[in-house]
């Protein structure tokens, strides 16, 4: 598998678990550290960062490990996410693995522009999900407006990864 390519592992695979444990890892750390800066967590969004790059790069499998283990082991270990937001921030990390892993799919390979369309088809699809479990329409487009660094941080940043790091 060179840097550009992405692979679906199977539940059966070994290496899928282990991926999903190191992204999981991933996944709590960054938050914490995120979570120095007054509304960090609101800002950078870095609980999905890890999720995106296992979905994308090694399938939905791999992505839904990570999606789910991430926040419950964070609000497990630190609160965080709070209790109300663990199911919003569970849905979304599940729609963020549908669309990463949809786009790879589609595009075979690490692109920019398929990186970039399941971002923001997850955070569109989020919209309507938040606000029905949260009830507020406010709440629901916060990431459209406090997370936009966080957005594109997952866009650029998952993507270079992907595409120059990750082998």
């Amino acid at each position: 598998m060179t840097a550009t390519t992405v692979k679906s592992l199977p539940f059966s695979s070994p290496k899928a678990y282990l991926l999903a444990a190191l992204f999981v890892a991933g996944n709590i750390i960054v938050p914490q550290l995120c979570h120095l800066i007054p509304r960090g967590g609101l800002i950078f969004l870095p609980i999905y960062f890890f999720t995106l790059i296992a979905a994308y790069k090694y399938g939905w499998r791999v992505g839904l490990l990570t999606a789910l283990l991430s926040p419950i082991i964070n609000h497990a270990l630190f609160g965080m996410p709070a209790g109300p937001m663990l199911p919003i921030i569970c849905v979304k990390s599940l729609l963020l693995v549908a669309t990463a892993s949809f786009a790879a799919h589609k595009a075979g390979r690490v692109s920019l522009l398929a990186v970039a369309a399941a971002v923001l088809a997850a955070q569109v699809l989020a919209i309507p999900a938040e606000w029905a479990l949260s009830g507020s329409w406010r709440d629901a487009l916060q990431d459209l407006s406090l997370g936009l660094p966080g957005i594109a941080i997952q866009i650029f940043g998952g993507w270079a990864l992907m595409k120059y790091v990750i082998k």
